[in-house]
């Protein structure tokens, strides 16, 4: 028989190994993230977690106390991106540097000879793939645990339905300086003298006006999803967007990936776990690219006030 207790479980997973290897071989990219696995080990111990097992290119811990948790989440996160290659060939440290995602969930576990199972293990496990480079997921009954000082560095992203259970799951990101290291996209040189205040996304003619205040949406095959897309490519909760420092951002949630193209710009941005800003207008295609004629394209229109305003 196990032990049985609650506490929080941590899924850490090293992200740009492949890369490290071909630009590194392999003696060199072992080394990188053979220190990066020892590391993030040493700052479980240090926050009073237990490594349970590594598995391939990360690991699995336990903590007895949630807030220990995100601590040490926020000290791995801060501490990889210390952690670099060194540079080669007049290359750059960072295009062989190594990113990480967290999930973190709270719940009932049990311990059978030094392994654990249970909900919670279920649900971090599943949660980790959702979550993007440099990115930390937490589900609400951990941050429930989390004296509100450590509440406050959370924002809530939605109920995500997670593989293995019927009911969705509250999910929220641990904020950071940085925003989760997302990729601008806005032009050079363009003026910007207005708030972003909502979005206008259209698609085979359902149009549906969204404001800021509304967010975070999402956009998906789900039947809960904010803007509801029937196609087989889509994941059920495949697109976020969210408003946040006077920015909206769309995050990639999906298994096939997302791209976006903005009018006036050939460029084609493909989002496979990741984050961009929406300006403008453009469209968002989930599963296919833009080049593919039959692929879901929603038209996205980025609005303020003034563009509601009667014009004298």
């Amino acid at each position: 028989m196990g032990t049985t207790k609650e506490c929080a479980v941590m899924f850490a997973d090293l992200r740009g190994s492949t890369a490290l290897y071909l630009r590194l071989g392999n003696k060199e990219a072992a080394t990188v993230v053979t220190h990066s696995l020892a590391m993030l080990g040493q700052i479980v111990a240090k926050g009073g977690g237990r490594v349970v097992k590594t598995l391939g290119d990360g690991l699995m811990a336990v903590f007895d106390d949630a807030e220990r948790s995100v601590e040490a989440a926020a000290s791995a996160q801060d501490s990889l991106e210390r952690l670099a290659p060194l540079p080669r060939d007049g290359l750059p440290s960072k295009a062989t540097a190594l990113k990480m995602k967290v999930a973190l969930a709270w719940g009932e576990i049990v311990e059978v000879d030094s392994d654990c199972f249970g909900d919670a293990v279920n649900v971090a496990a599943r949660l980790i793939d959702l979550a993007g480079d440099n990115e930390t997921l937490a589900t609400g009954p951990l941050i429930r645990e989390l004296p509100s000082d450590q509440q406050e560095r959370f924002r809530s992203i939605d109920r995500l339905h997670l593989r293995g259970r019927k009911e969705p799951v509250p999910v929220l990101r641990m904020e950071s300086r940085k925003f989760g290291d997302t990729e601008s996209t806005m032009m050079m040189g363009a003026e910007s003298t207005d708030m972003p205040d909502g979005v206008r996304l259209t698609w085979l003619g359902t149009e549906r006006i969204f404001s800021t205040a509304s967010m975070p949406l999402t956009l998906g095959r789900s039947p809960q999803a904010s803007f509801c897309v029937s196609d087989a490519r889509v994941s059920r909760s495949h697109v976020r967007i969210e408003s946040h420092s006077g920015h909206i951002y769309l995050s990639d949630l999906s298994y096939n990936g997302t791209h976006v193209k903005f009018d006036h710009d050939d460029q084609i941005l493909t989002l496979r776990r990741g984050t961009c800003t929406l300006h403008g207008s453009g469209v968002i295609c989930m599963g296919s690219p833009p080049t593919d004629t039959t692929a879901t394209q929603i038209h996205f229109e980025v609005l303020s006030f003034s563009d509601t305003l009667p014009q004298w």
